[in-house]
């Protein structure tokens, strides 16, 4: 089967360290981390005080109050996102042809906030007291659906949901739409929004997430010797991607090309890495595959790396055995170091760090990196950016239940 070329001509990003692409670019760039003590509830009584949230999000900066209040914040986050994508997609909406414009947006949780507040509504006033929006903001196929029904966008519509691989594996269904026919653009891409007393209780209870009440900024620090789990953090990240003739015939600007993918499973526990890396081999060794090029080819990847003392020396291991001795050429990175773990947003996410490491020749460093870990030996882009000319670059993303997804993106060339 003839396969069709698949580019990004359009991005938007809403994340803790910069709340719109180009901002969260520099952010990125620059280092910073979205750390901060939990101002919007009391997390007094918590292990874990601090997360990476959206600075000084209103909803009513966005949305008109009725249409706020009807929406979770895992779907604004999304449509604020895909906002920003189409319009710098410079895509005109009255012209093309929106029977063919695919919505493929996940989210690993779904509407946690509006759960949290109807349950607590229900267990005060009963049945009366549960609002007839609350199943519309909870599912999360509901986040595409709001997306398709604002714009009018007709072609295939879904969530893929894999846990924190999420995004990565809505963006690799989006692909395959465009690739093999099924539409000619599409609006893909993951949000999420977990920061809410009983995720962060759900997680403290798992003893997933960092402690480091004291210095929230310095908390999340993967490969560092002193880490001690994960930043919980929150945002969305979109592409507007099209079939390349569809995109060049309208002069579009166009960022890089998504070119393989590899999707796996663990097979092996509920929460933790398969030691012996398996999956996540088998993920990376089918895309680099899959994209029909030799793993000395890549030359950055923006890793999953959480910060938890298992699950970096895992991927690390599991990079060594996939890469040989290249895995010691290339810039690698983990921006969960400034944006902390966004679950079911973190893939796309990424997946925007990693192009836009490759339009703009310039890999984000791992911010925290004081005391690397002597089992995570390789070239982290330790605490600041680097120039250099990427051609591919990998982003993982792993997810509870043993989810690995890898997607391969490329430098456009004519």
């Amino acid at each position: 089967m003839t396969t069709r070329r698949v580019v990004v001509t359009g991005i938007g990003a809403l994340t803790p360290i910069g709340k719109s692409a180009p901002d969260f670019w520099n952010g990125l760039i620059s280092g910073k981390s979205g750390a901060k003590t939990i101002e919007h509830f009391d997390a007094s009584d918590f292990p874990t005080q601090f997360a990476c949230t959206i600075p000084e999000y209103n909803t009513e900066d966005y949305f008109e109050r009725k249409e706020g209040r009807r929406l979770d914040k895992v779907a604004q986050y999304a449509l604020i996102a895909t906002e920003e994508a189409i319009a710098d997609s410079k895509v005109d909406l009255d012209v093309i042809d929106k029977d063919r414009v695919a919505v493929i947006v996940g989210t690993g949780i779904g509407g946690m906030k509006t759960f949290y507040d109807q349950s607590i509504s229900f267990h005060d006033r009963g049945p009366r007291g549960v609002s007839p929006f609350f199943i519309p903001m909870l599912i999360p196929d509901l986040v595409p659906g709001q997306i398709s029904i604002k714009y009018g966008f007709r072609g295939p519509n879904y969530c893929v949901v894999s846990a924190c691989a999420t995004g990565s594996n809505n963006i690799g269904a989006a692909y395959d739409s465009i690739r093999y026919g099924q539409s000619d653009m599409a609006i893909t891409g993951g949000s999420e929004a977990p920061v809410t007393r009983i995720g962060v209780a759900g997680f403290n209870s798992m003893k997933a997430m960092s402690t480091r009440n004291d210095d929230p900024e310095a908390a999340s620090r993967p490969f560092d010797k002193d880490r001690d789990g994960f930043v919980l953090g929150e945002g969305a990240g979109m592409f507007f991607l099209e079939e390349y003739e569809h995109a060049k015939n309208r002069g579009a600007r166009i960022y890089g090309e998504i070119v393989g993918y590899g999707f796996s499973a663990d097979a092996y526990h509920i929460t933790a890495p398969d030691p012996e890396g398996g999956g996540v081999q088998l993920a990376m060794n089918t895309a680099l595959k899959s994209a029909g090029i030799k793993p000395e080819d890549i030359d950055h990847i923006n890793m999953h790396g959480t910060s938890t003392p298992l699950g970096d020396i895992a991927e690390t291991n599991s990079i060594k055995k996939v890469f040989g001795d290249h895995a010691k050429e290339m810039n690698l990175n983990s921006t969960k170091s400034m944006t902390g773990h966004t679950l079911g947003a973190a893939g796309a996410i990424e997946s925007v760090a990693a192009l836009l490491a490759i339009y703009h020749s310039m890999v984000p460093p791992t911010i925290n990196i004081d005391n690397q870990d002597p089992e995570c030996d390789l070239n982290y882009t330790a605490n600041e950016a680097v120039p250099r000319d990427l051609k591919y670059a990998l982003n993982n993303a792993f997810g509870f239940g043993g989810h690995n997804t890898s997607l391969v993106f490329k430098k456009f060339e004519e």
